[in-house]
């Protein structure tokens, strides 16, 4: 029994570094951002449509009206992956995982708007928390800085994220959470078709090897791998675990990109993260 839940907290730990791995990738491949999400859609389509049927996951669709919430939840997964990436390019690999991760919050703030639970006082101070961690980020609020635009646009990723989040939350005890992922990457690289005829793709024949780490081991290997772990863990156990990503992913830039924080981006950092950390802590609690 000790051993399958080491296991398994492995598998959690090597999910998260996996999916870390996003931040690096996004800031180094040189492709328009758009081109890029549609690759790392169109081949994480592929990757797991053989997984479900090597694992005889269904694919099926139980009805119209869960179609056009896939349709809508794939978009801001799309809207998402595309402000994060500009973020990425336009500032570094710290700045705009810090930024994004600010979701936990946000998702927290904007639960009440989707499902019926009451509103908790207690998020207003853990915003507030992320705002001064965010400030603290920032290293001047100017539109023409692009760091400080880097991190805005981080910003509206985590908020795309959370939207994005609570509406798979309707669909979570219907759908394999693979099935789910299938459908948004699946959509999305259809919507992203047209960005193929009209941005530069030709760097795609040096960039193929960067793009397939993003769409196997990102994309369809971290998120399945992190999806399965919600079987073992409670939510927010993973969500805690899960906030390892951005440290992980600055140790990636580090030593790959040569990428070094400076000492407001770890102080504003380590705020943004331990918000999330209460937050986790707090929902488990609620759950006991």
């Amino acid at each position: 029994m000790k051993n399958e839940h080491l296991k398994q907290l492995f598998a959690l730990n090597l999910a998260t570094l996996f999916i870390s791995t996003s931040g690096a990738l996004g800031k180094f491949i040189d492709m328009p951002t758009p081109v890029i999400i549609w690759w790392r859609s169109a081949l994480a389509v592929l990757f797991l449509f053989a997984f479900c049927k090597y694992q005889r996951i269904s694919l099926k669709i139980k009805s119209r009206k869960d179609t056009i919430t896939f349709i809508i939840s794939s978009l801001f997964l799309g809207a998402h992956w595309v402000t994060y990436f500009y973020a990425l390019k336009l500032s570094n690999v710290a700045l705009g995982m810090l930024s994004l991760f600010t979701f936990p919050i946000i998702t927290a703030l904007l639960e009440p708007f989707f499902v019926k639970i009451k509103f908790d006082p207690v998020h207003i101070v853990l915003g507030m928390m992320v705002l001064l961690g965010v400030y603290i980020l920032a290293p001047e609020f100017d539109l023409e800085n692009n760091h400080f635009i880097g991190i805005l646009l981080g910003l509206l990723s985590a908020i795309f994220y959370s939207i994005r989040t609570l509406i798979l939350k309707l669909h979570v005890a219907n759908y394999n959470g693979t099935t789910l992922m299938f459908y948004q990457v699946f959509i999305l690289s259809i919507v992203l078709v047209p960005v193929m005829f009209f941005m530069e793709t030709s760097n795609i024949e040096t960039q193929y090897p960067y793009i397939l780490l993003l769409a196997l081991l990102t994309t369809a290997i971290g998120h399945s791998l992190f999806i399965k772990s919600l079987k073992y863990f409670e939510v927010s156990t993973a969500s805690i675990i899960g906030s390892m990503q951005p440290i992980y992913g600055i140790i990636i830039a580090y030593i790959f990109l040569n990428e070094i924080p400076s000492a407001n981006t770890f102080l504003g950092g380590s705020l943004i993260l331990c918000t999330v950390v209460i937050e986790s802590i707090r929902s488990r609690k609620r759950r006991i």
